[in-house]
């Protein structure tokens, strides 16, 4: 199980994750629990990096299952919780989110909203639902008799741009200092002019713990199969 997450808003999750949905062999699905900018259609609100994900899975689950928890404006999801008087807590999180296809699938992923400390009020960030489900999947292992070797693994997408560097460093030491270990991270070229790409790479590739899993440079067709062709799956 992968949770993805950035180093900013627009760092480019939704693309990584539908690439590494799309490269993934086996039963597939992805998740997006929490999503702002959705659009109000017949069906309901819907999102369009909710349904990325949905193109490149293949376990049928309904939109609902694969994005729970939805809010019209484009703004921070606690503000918005806020405006239409709903409660987030990263209990409320993990209760809407889970679903046993996470467990069932070959290859499962949620993808995070905002950054790893995304506010969800009162206190609490999204990062402390990634906690719970890691706990929670363990959990269930042990009641069913089983060795608890079920675990969250995050992946981290840095958005190349100035500024990234300090941004992907904080980050992991955040992953690592909340006991979540991280199963590779991608660079996505965010800014296509941004200044000496190498020398950053080769920062990041010295600095960063868990495995390179590739650089997505900046993609003029930017679909989820284009951008898997530049990347490796985590082992």
């Amino acid at each position: 199980m992968y949770f993805v997450t950035g180093t900013d808003t627009d760092s480019g999750k939704t693309l990584v994750s539908a690439a590494l949905l799309s490269k993934a062999q086996g039963h597939k699905c992805g998740f997006k629990p929490i999503a702002s900018g959705c659009i109000s259609t017949d069906a309901g609100l819907r999102n369009s990096d909710a349904l990325m994900l949905i193109a490149q899975s293949n376990m049928d689950l309904p939109y609902q299952v694969v994005n729970p928890i939805c809010f019209e404006p484009a703004i921070a999801p606690h503000i918005a919780a806020k405006q239409t008087n709903q409660t987030l807590t990263a209990q409320r999180v993990l209760d809407t989110m889970y679903h046993p296809a996470m467990l069932d699938a070959d290859f499962a992923l949620i993808e995070g909203a905002g950054g790893w400390r995304l506010p969800l009020g009162n206190g609490e960030y999204l990062s402390e639902t990634v906690k719970l489900l890691h706990a929670k999947l363990q959990q269930i292992q042990l009641v069913q008799g089983q060795q608890a070797t079920s675990q969250v693994e995050v992946i981290l997408v840095v958005g190349m741009k100035l500024g990234c560097l300090n941004h992907a460093l904080l980050t992991q030491e955040a992953v690592l200092a909340d006991g979540l270990s991280i199963a590779g991270w991608v660079a996505n070229q965010v800014d296509p002019d941004m200044a000496f790409i190498d020398d950053n790479l080769n920062s990041l590739q010295q600095m960063m713990q868990g495995p390179f899993l590739g650089y997505v440079p900046h993609l003029a067709n930017a679909t989820a199969e284009h951008a898997a062709s530049y990347l490796q799956l985590p082992k």
